[in-house]
């Protein structure tokens, strides 16, 4: 029997500034997610919190990419209390943070085994830095993880890949320019756009990526979700808006499959950034949704 423990990663590190001299503000989300009840829903008081070193908007010249070293530093960190959590065979439930919050999950998840990552995100994430504008490892996160990029983020620890790039799912991105898109395409990575997820239906979908789970005996998977998969109708306060997404009884659909899983290890939520949500409504129906899916078809 795994018992939660909330984990609060409150980053933002691995996004560009809205503005000049404006930090983004979903370094905030852990402290507004609890404003609107997502732990008491969650029905715990097991929270740990690690906060992130201070943010800048230089990129570093090595690597070409923001907070580069504060980045390799958090992430050691992240992976030492992600490590003992899983030793402990506790759930992480991780809040950021923006999604390079990953680095460290992925890391204690290679010291622990070989699992894969689904990867839910209106994005790939699979961007490489020279296709970036911003240098940000928010848009990179998928990619770094699964051993492209610069080594100074790629081999932290010396365990690249964190994740093999065969046991990552893509789901849900609706950014559909070539360029983009063939970096995953050329991978070794499962590719699912929301076209395509809505193509070949939620419940066959995820029955591939469990199946898959299951005929390479991986030791567990864990479940990326950032926001921004949903429609923006419902989910404006992003940092990188796009018509289209999921609705929440597609989000709710995809999510309780996955929860059902026992070999889901833990997962993270990214991107909600609490200074687009002024009055706080996208977010409280954001908590009601996934906390009430969480509870009722979480399997432990």
């Amino acid at each position: 029997m795994k018992e939660l423990r909330i984990v609060e990663f409150p980053s933002n590190l691995g996004l560009k500034e809205p503005q000049p001299g404006k930090e983004p503000g979903v370094k905030k989300l852990p402290d507004w997610l609890w404003k609107h009840n997502l732990h008491k829903a969650l029905n715990t008081e097991n929270i740990i919190r690690l906060d992130a070193p201070k943010y800048t908007s230089i990129k570093d010249p090595e690597t070409n990419i923001l907070n580069a070293n504060s980045l390799v530093h958090y992430a050691r960190e992240q992976a030492y209390l992600i490590n003992n959590l899983l030793t402990q065979n506790k759930f992480p439930f991780v809040l950021g943070g923006d999604c390079s919050i990953l680095l460290g999950p992925a890391i204690a998840l290679k010291q622990k085994g070989n699992y894969g990552l689904f990867y839910l995100d209106g994005h790939t994430d699979f961007m490489n830095v020279s296709l970036s504008e911003t240098g940000g490892v928010g848009g990179m996160a998928a990619s770094i993880v699964t051993g492209n990029g610069h080594q100074k983020l790629t081999n932290i620890l010396n365990l690249a890949p964190y994740i093999k790039e065969e046991n990552l799912w893509c789901v849900g991105n609706r950014e559909y320019d070539d360029e983009y898109e063939n970096e995953i395409r050329n991978s070794s990575a499962t590719y699912i756009s929301l076209y395509e997820l809505k193509k070949q239906g939620i419940l066959n979908c995820i029955e591939s990526f469990l199946t898959q789970v299951k005929n390479k005996n991986l030791d567990g998977f864990w479940l990326h979700i950032d926001v921004d998969v949903l429609n923006d109708s419902i989910m404006p306060c992003v940092d990188s808006r796009s018509p289209d997404g999921l609705t929440y009884n597609e989000f709710n659909e995809l999510t309780s499959y996955l929860f059902q899983s026992e070999k889901l290890s833990g997962l993270e939520i990214t991107i909600l950034d609490p200074d687009l949500d002024q009055t706080g409504q996208y977010t409280k129906d954001f908590v009601d949704n996934i906390t009430d899916t969480f509870n009722t078809h979480i399997y432990f």
